[in-house]
């Protein structure tokens, strides 16, 4: 095999590794979820609408997470294809939920996902 080759599937191996589960140390909470899954779509200046958990109030994150989340991710996908909703487990969402909604603009603790 040719070494440009070899690179060219090295590269792609790893870019469809980019946004597993597995690249967290150990379990991941809702923040390292959120800037793994969310951050990329909905970072400053993005077409999808930039969105931290401070850009909501609880009350409104819950009713997103409750009424609008599936159907605004129907057709989404994460930047290395896969579909939003089958990459982001129940469990992950749970997770994500939790941090959005714990961190928003009318919590105790409101906050983004950092860098």
């Amino acid at each position: 095999m040719h070494r440009t080759t070899q690179l060219t599937l090295a590269a792609a191996l790893l870019a469809s590794f980019a946004f597993a589960p597995t690249a967290f140390a150990g379990e991941p909470n809702g923040q390292d979820l959120y800037k793994t899954y969310c951050k990329s779509c909905h970072a400053a200046g993005s077409a999808h609408g930039e969105y931290t958990p401070m850009t909501l109030i609880q009350d409104q994150w819950e009713r997103f997470y409750k009424e609008k989340y599936a159907a605004k991710h129907a057709t989404a996908q994460m930047p290395d294809g896969r579909k939003v909703l089958e990459a982001i487990t129940p469990e992950m969402l749970a997770k994500i939920r939790k941090f959005s909604v714990d961190h928003a603009a009318d919590s105790e603790q409101p906050m983004t996902c950092g860098k």
